[in-house]
């Protein structure tokens, strides 16, 4: 298993990003020579020409995005070889697509002379036998890592459930150890053995050819075999204890199964001096360009709110930003003027009566959200971070929920992790949740962590997956 940002990642999707990137710079290569199959010397000029890389570069970047986007290196997401050919058809029709409106703004991106057909048609044929044959290929050679998990009780049964979900991993569970305190019942249920107990720990794992052991032991104390680990780990056995194991497979910080001392001791949560001041100075020049690029689609939006119903353009409303101060985020209005009158705050909820016509297709693709670059430009707000919240649910979260204070110590974002990953909050088990995802972030928070979430917002803005 690979860990990127903390997550565990399919090697047979990094392997894919490699070759398919290849693949695709070749199959241009390829569709020149035969367009220009009779005449040696043409190739050779097309070829050489300055421009001819640079629109390499574009054809390989739109594929390869596209692809990206139509999840064909999601395996959690593509289960057969159906799932994979349609995914295949839908990234190359949304490639060509974007390429033809490219070559018609750009026409100096144009390949042309028959290069472009021939390349999307040798790179989709390349793609699909790639596919085909690194998908034997993995399931003949790939190595199954064998993992053993200590404990029987529930915290070894989420542990096991969140690895039999992500079978993209190539990993096999092979059973328990129990502590001597019982769990078999549990164990049972999941279809796996219990395979001995703790003192046979290591005759377990030579037996079974373990690679990876996940510490899931309800209470530690007086039980755990700390000499057999020490020992097992330093001949090449990874051992990693359940809390660290289920946040690197789910994306997020399960609060109700960690103790304060794993957030003092864990890996992450580190900050760089110069972090937030390139997170501020990107912040910054990205919020004035997309002002500049968005006003004519805010002009869009502003026509279209005035005209569906009566009240103001933009809304504002005081959120709680970072370190606790409050400001003023800006909203283009998406409910009516009189949608919390006589009943106060509430969260917005799935078919909220209270959205207006046009508002509902303005959360859908976020719309709603533009004049939020002015919170951004202003420093009150990032492009990536938690959500800020009310002041009124502040504060009825933060005597609920325990480390909730914990997301103001960055800007919030017009985007997060938590946004991405999980659907609007409506409830204080929604914000419980988008928690374990917002701590899951600022523990592994980077500038590449940020793009990576800006790349999943722009697809779910696509798919008009952005709210209720």
């Amino acid at each position: 298993m690979i860990r990127i940002f903390s997550q565990y990642v399919s090697p047979k999707s990094l392997l894919l990003v490699v070759l398919e990137t290849g693949l695709v710079l070749l199959g241009l290569l390829c569709g020149a020579r035969l367009r220009f199959w009779g005449d040696p010397a043409e190739f050779e000029t097309y070829i050489q020409a300055p421009q001819f890389v640079f629109q390499m570069a574009i054809f390989a970047f739109t594929m390869l995005t596209c692809f990206y986007y139509g999840d064909l290196y999601d395996f959690t997401a593509i289960r057969t070889r159906r799932d994979q050919l349609v995914c295949l058809g839908q990234s190359f029709g949304a490639a060509c697509l974007l390429l033809g409106l490219l070559y018609f703004i750009f026409p100096a991106l144009l390949i042309g002379r028959g290069v472009f057909f021939i390349s999307t048609a040798l790179v989709a044929a390349f793609v699909w036998f790639t596919r085909l044959g690194l998908d034997t290929a993995w399931r003949i050679a790939a190595p199954m890592q064998n993992v053993l998990v200590l404990g029987s009780e529930q915290l070894a049964m989420t542990v096991v459930d969140e690895l039999v979900r992500r079978d993209d991993l190539h990993i096999k569970v092979v059973g328990f150890l129990r502590s001597g305190l019982g769990g078999e019942e549990k164990a049972a249920g999941s279809g796996l053995p219990v395979l001995g107990e703790l003192d046979d720990l290591e005759r377990i794992v030579e037996r079974h050819q373990v690679s990876r052991i996940v510490v899931a032991l309800e209470d530690r104390r007086g039980c755990l075999p700390v000499r057999d680990l020490v020992r097992l780990k330093v001949t090449g056995v990874r051992v990693d204890d359940a809390q660290s194991t289920i946040s690197s497979l789910t994306g997020r910080i399960w609060l109700d199964m960690v103790r304060p001392s794993w957030f003092v001791f864990s890996d992450g949560f580190h900050r760089s001096r110069f972090t937030p001041v390139w997170k501020r100075i990107i912040d910054l020049v990205l919020g004035i360009v997309g002002l500049i690029f968005a006003a004519p689609i805010m002009a869009l939006v502003a026509i279209a709110v005035r005209l569906d119903s009566r009240g103001p353009v933009f809304f504002s409303q005081t959120r709680v930003g970072f370190k606790g101060k409050t400001f003023e985020v800006l909203k283009f209005r998406s409910m009516r003027v009189d949608a919390e009158a006589g009943v106060g705050a509430q969260w917005a909820s799935q078919n909220d009566p209270r959205v207006t016509r046009v508002g509902r297709y303005l959360r859908k693709f976020r719309l709603d959200e533009i004049p939020q670059l002015i919170n951004v430009i202003r420093g009150e707000m990032s492009f990536v971070g938690p959500r800020p919240e009310r002041p009124v649910f502040v504060e009825r979260l933060r005597s609920a929920i325990a480390y909730y204070d914990e997301r103001h110590t960055v800007r919030p974002g017009v985007t997060g992790w938590a946004q991405v990953q999980y659907t609007y909050g409506a409830s204080t088990e929604d914000a419980f949740r988008k928690l374990e995802y917002d701590l899951f972030y600022l523990k592994n928070m980077s500038l590449m962590f940020d793009c990576m979430i800006v790349l999943k917002t722009i697809r779910i803005i696509l798919a008009g997956q952005g709210g209720w």
